[in-house]
């Protein structure tokens, strides 16, 4: 897969003020606030900024966390894991492995079979229905 290098100015022309703020900043949006958290077509989310496939609705499920939740990616390959220790916690954060944009957080309180539950921000997504 090819990867996407931008300039901070370009991604600022590219992407929404919301979308600049979580992928780019590594920002949060409010719990319960994004626009994918109750969705339940059938399809796949990509990255809002490059398109990239991320998680299939077959893998998402209601963690009750506030942000969209998925078990699992559509492929590990698809997605980098990275220690994130800012705010005084221990985290691991989850990147487009395409454009390095920010999506969210994994944690290991997911449900089987993996036990994951990668949490993500509606911003950093945008869904493609299944046709």
């Amino acid at each position: 897969m090819e990867k996407i290098i931008r300039s901070e100015e370009e991604w600022k022309k590219l992407l929404s003020p919301i979308e600049y703020k979580i992928l780019r900043q590594k920002s949060t949006e409010p719990p319960f606030s994004g626009k994918y958290l109750n969705i339940k077509d059938e399809g796949i989310f990509v990255c809002a900024a490059c398109g990239n496939s991320l998680f299939s609705s077959d893998t998402k499920f209601d963690s009750g966390s506030g942000w969209p939740s998925f078990f699992k990616p559509v492929s590990e390959e698809n997605i980098i894991k990275k220690e994130d220790n800012s705010l005084g916690m221990s985290r691991t954060e989850v990147l487009c492995s395409r454009c390095q944009g920010h999506l969210g957080h994994v944690f290991s309180d997911g449900p089987k079979p993996t036990g994951l539950r990668f949490c993500i921000n509606s911003a950093a997504l945008k869904f493609k229905e299944k046709k």
